[in-house]
C-alpha cells in the first residue's frame, strides 16, 4: 500500500501502521499535547480552553458536551498505559487528569444537570469511564442519577423508547440525544445486571432504528435519484420545526457512529451477529455518502460559531464507535476487509509528521491531511486524540489476536 502523505512528508504505510509501540507513543504525545495547547496554566485540568491559542471571544464559554469527551480521551490514555500496581490497572496520573477535568465540569455546570439531555448522555457516559478505571461508586451514582434526570424528565409518553432534545422542546428527538441514551442504558445494564437498563436499551435502540434510520431509508426510496450508498443511514431529528418532519437531508457522522455503538454494545448483551450486521451497514453507507474522497471533509468546526464549533468532534466520535466494531469482528470478514482500510488510513493520517513543526505535540486541523490553521478548536483537538486512542486501541487488539 502506498505511503500516507501530510503536508509533503512521508510516513508509515496506512497499513503497516507501526504497531501497538509506536502507536502508544503517537498517543502519549496526543496526550500531552491537549495539555500543552488547551489546559488552563491557572486552573489546571479542571478548565481546559476552547480553542489554541486562546480567542478572548471564546475564553468564558462552557462547552459541557466537549468536555464529558475531554473526560473519555484522558480515560482512553489512563486504560492504555495501564500501571499494574494501581489498584484497577489504569495509570494513575491520567486518572487524576479525567477525575479533574469531571469535576471542572461539575463546578462550571454547579452540578450534574442542565437543559440538554444529549448533554447529559455524553457526561453520564463518561462517568461511567471513570467509574470502570477508579471503582467509585460516585461516579456509578452520577451516571445513574443522570439516567434517570433523562429518563424521567426527557423521555417521551407518545413515542416509547424515545428521549427529547431539551427540556423546553420535548416534542423534538434527534439522533444525539438517543444514541447516547442507548449506549449508557446498555453499559449501565452490564455494569449493575439491572433489567430496567436493559428494558430501555432495547426499548431505545428500536426506536432509534425504527424512527431515525428506518425514516432516512423511506425518505431515500421516495425520492426521484437516490444517492449510492445511503441505505442505513442515520437522520438527525424529527418534528425539530413542530411539524413532524424528518430531518433526513442532515446527516452527520456522529449520528452514524452512535447508531453504529448502540449496535454494538446491544450485540455485547445479546452476542446476536445480526447486530453487527446492521452496523457494518451503517458504517460502510456512512464511508461512501460522507466521505467519497477516503477522508471526512466536510464537518469543520467554525470558531466565529457561538460555542466554537461543535462539529469538530463529529468525525472523531464515529472513529471511536467504529473501532469498537471492528474489535469484534472476525479477522476474514467481509465487514473487516471493507471497513478496516478506511480507518487504517485515516488514523495514519494523524502519524503524518509536519514538515516544519517547532513542536513535540503539534496541533491538529480539522482535515488530517492538512497542516493547522492559525487557531485550533478544542473539538477538533479532542477529535484527533480520540482518534489516535481508538488506534492504539486496535493495534493492542490485533496484538492479542
Amino acid at each position: 500500500m502506498a505511503a500516507v502523505r501530510r503536508s509533503g512528508a512521508e510516513v508509515m504505510p496506512a497499513g503497516a501502521g507501526g504497531g501497538a509501540a509506536s502507536w502508544n507513543r503517537l498517543a502519549d504525545r496526543a496526550q500531552e499535547g491537549l495539555t500543552q495547547h488547551f489546559q488552563s496554566r491557572v486552573f489546571g485540568a479542571r478548565w481546559l480552553h476552547n480553542s489554541a491559542p486562546i480567542r478572548l471571544a471564546h475564553l468564558v464559554t462552557f462547552n459541557y458536551w466537549w468536555l464529558a469527551h475531554a473526560v473519555e480521551v484522558r480515560v482512553d490514555g489512563a486504560e492504555r498505559r495501564g500501571d499494574a500496581k494501581s489498584a484497577h490497572g489504569a495509570d494513575a496520573r491520567r486518572v487524576q487528569l479525567a477525575e479533574n477535568t469531571y469535576a471542572g465540569i461539575l463546578c462550571r455546570n454547579r452540578g450534574l444537570f442542565n437543559h440538554y439531555f444529549d448533554d447529559m448522555g455524553w457526561l453520564a457516559i463518561a462517568a461511567l469511564r471513570l467509574f470502570d478505571v477508579t471503582r467509585s461508586a460516585r461516579y456509578l451514582a452520577d451516571a445513574e442519577a443522570l439516567w434517570e434526570h433523562i429518563h424521567s424528565r426527557g423521555g417521551s409518553s407518545a413515542r416509547p423508547g424515545a428521549i427529547a432534545w431539551r427540556d423546553s422542546q420535548l416534542d423534538y428527538l434527534n439522533a444525539p440525544t438517543n444514541g447516547a441514551f442507548a449506549i449508557l442504558s446498555s453499559r449501565l445494564a452490564a455494569r449493575t445486571g439491572s433489567a430496567r437498563y436493559e428494558a430501555a436499551a432495547d426499548a431505545s435502540l428500536a426506536f432509534f432504528t425504527e424512527t431515525f434510520v428506518g425514516g432516512q431509508n423511506a425518505a431515500l426510496a421516495a425520492s426521484p435519484a437516490p444517492p449510492a450508498g445511503a441505505a442505513d443511514l442515520v437522520a438527525d431529528g424529527i418534528n425539530r420545526l413542530g411539524d413532524g418532519a424528518l430531518d433526513s437531508g442532515w446527516l452527520f457522522t456522529y449520528n452514524q457512529g452512535l447508531y453504529v455503538g448502540a449496535l454494538v454494545e446491544a450485540f455485547d448483551r445479546s452476542a446476536d451477529p445480526h447486530l453487527l450486521e446492521r452496523a457494518t451497514r451503517t458504517a460502510a453507507a456512512t464511508i461512501a455518502r460522507l466521505a467519497p474522497s477516503g477522508r471526512f471533509l466536510d464537518e469543520p468546526a467554525r470558531l466565529e460559531q457561538r460555542g466554537g464549533g461543535d462539529a469538530g468532534l463529529f468525525k472523531g466520535i464515529f472513529v471511536r464507535y467504529l473501532e469498537l466494531l471492528l474489535e469484534r469482528l472476525e479477522p476474514d470478514s467481509s465487514g473487516l476487509r471493507m471497513l478496516e482500510p478506511f480507518f487504517l488510513a485515516n488514523t495514519a493520517l494523524l502519524a503524518a509528521p509536519e514538515p516544519h513543526a517547532t513542536e513535540a505535540c503539534p496541533r491538529v486541523a480539522d482535515d488530517w491531511a492538512a497542516a493547522p490553521g492559525p487557531t485550533t478548536a478544542l473539538s477538533t483537538q479532542l477529535a484527533a486524540v480520540m482518534a489516535i486512542e481508538a488506534r492504539a486501541r486496535y493495534e493492542r487488539h490485533g496484538a492479542a489476536r
